[in-house]
């Protein structure tokens, strides 16, 4: 079950968050997820979800998730991440400002028959912000 969540993560950050594939979403997904995203957002069910993936890519059209490390028990998965993007949309309060951002996240998710069930994902939105704002 292990490497098979593995597997499913990994197509999640490739799939949805680095090519921007909307099905990817009905497919991985759970209808009910509970996801609270590094920004601090939580939504509680696909729709939603749906809803703070567009909030992201409006923000980093290029926004880019590399799993730095992935570690999996029984319906359990944690990420260690590096995200990577250029600010373009609003985001945080924060007009478009063309600037790089890099910033790191940790995710543990939950699976369930073969879906994300639950995620709480801690990004470090203190080093975003300062990227953001610093003149």
């Amino acid at each position: 079950m292990s490497d098979a969540n593995k597997a499913l993560i990994r197509r999640y950050y490739e799939s949805l968050w680095n090519e921007w594939n909307d099905a990817a979403i009905d497919e991985l997904i759970a209808e009910h997820v509970v996801f609270r995203g590094s920004l601090g957002i939580t939504v509680r069910n696909r729709a939603e979800f749906r809803d703070y993936v567009r909030l992201v890519r409006v923000a980093f059209p290029d926004f880019h998730n590399t799993i730095e490390e992935l570690i999996a028990e029984e319906d359990r998965v944690a990420v260690r991440l590096t995200y990577t993007g250029t600010h373009r949309g609003p985001l945080l309060d924060i007009p478009p400002t063309g600037r790089s951002i890099r910033y790191d996240g940790l995710a543990l998710l939950t699976i369930c028959n073969n879906l994300i069930l639950r995620g709480f994902v801690l990004g470090d939105t203190h080093a975003l912000r300062r990227q953001l704002q610093s003149p």
